[in-house]
């Protein structure tokens, strides 16, 4: 009888050992956690979840996520063309305020996808339609592609949409001559705590410095006309060449600088600042794409470039 409580007592032992294991094992990480760890494996965190860092990530080979917005918005580049040779086409910096910048974006979109012969063999063409998707989001009430039904009727809507969730201009927040307080038009406006604070302009540097294109074109409205860029160094002879083409086929008037008001913290100069060719196409209101004068000046540009 005393060995059959003797071994009766061993089993429960064992019993209560192989579940206390069960119980503490870590999935398929072979690793025992102590009863203390699993305690605080399971509370709540107390810190932020880490941001997406605004990197390139592939999603197929014609389309990448270039970074995410302060609401998480993907910002994605399309891909067209197979040459070494890159040209960015940038839409939607100043989000819903300058929402027909976006479309004339998706417009050449379309027409890359539906008459791919058109860009040259050394060429590979990037647009990056919505550089801001919070700011055009507060507008249109949606991701991706939109039509101009859907733009909200408030005009404060749209002119707050102009800036990013942070409440930010972005082209204030670039390293040309960066302010934390910029202009535009007679208004002051927030260029952001330092140059780069914001992540749809960390991840256009990321882009740029990662791909190294051979120029930029950027649209905005609504003036009508192609602009210049310069940072303190003259406006670069590729530049001038670069604006001279877009505006000679489009029938935009050309301009070496953009001398309506003080800019402080612009895309367009910091590329320059960093002697990379860079344009402003800006179009001559808020709301059409002038698409035909647009697909004029891209073509020139092909042509150019083709060369």
């Amino acid at each position: 009888m005393k060995n059959i409580i003797i071994g009766a007592a061993a089993l429960l032992l064992i019993g209560i050992g192989g579940y206390y294991l069960y119980k503490n094992y870590s999935g398929d990480s072979g690793v025992v956690m102590s009863p203390a760890a699993t305690t605080d494996a399971q509370k709540p965190s107390d810190t932020k979840p880490t941001p997406i860092p605004p990197v390139a990530k592939p999603v197929n080979k014609d389309q990448s996520v270039i970074g995410r917005s302060v609401e998480s918005r993907e910002i994605l580049a399309y891909h067209y063309g197979v040459g070494d040779t890159e040209l960015l086409f940038v839409g939607g910096i100043h989000g819903g305020y300058e929402w027909n910048t976006a479309l004339v974006a998706y417009e050449m979109m379309d027409y890359l996808k539906a008459n791919p012969s058109v860009i040259p063999k050394n060429l590979k063409v990037t647009v990056i339609p919505v550089l801001n998707p919070d700011g055009l989001f507060s507008v249109v009430g949606m991701a991706g592609r939109f039509t101009p039904s859907d733009v909200s009727p408030s005009q404060a809507t749209v002119i707050s949409g102009r800036l990013n969730a942070n409440t930010i201009d972005l082209n204030r927040n670039f390293d040309c001559d960066w302010q934390s307080v910029g202009v535009w038009q007679d208004k002051k406006v927030s260029g952001g705590s330092t140059a780069f604070s914001e992540p749809e302009s960390l991840a256009m540097k990321n882009y740029v410095e990662t791909n190294k294109p051979k120029a930029v074109i950027v649209w905005y409205s609504a003036v009508g006309g192609v602009f210049a860029s310069n940072c303190h160094n003259g406006v670069l002879p590729e530049t001038r060449a670069l604006t001279n083409t877009y505006a000679k086929a489009s029938g935009y008037p050309a301009y070496e600088s953009f001398d309506y008001y003080k800019i402080t913290g612009d895309m367009v100069n910091w590329l320059a600042k960093n002697n990379i060719p860079a344009i402003s196409v800006l179009l001559t209101n808020h709301t059409d794409t002038e698409w035909e004068k647009n697909k004029a000046g891209i073509e020139a540009l092909f042509e150019y470039y083709s060369k």
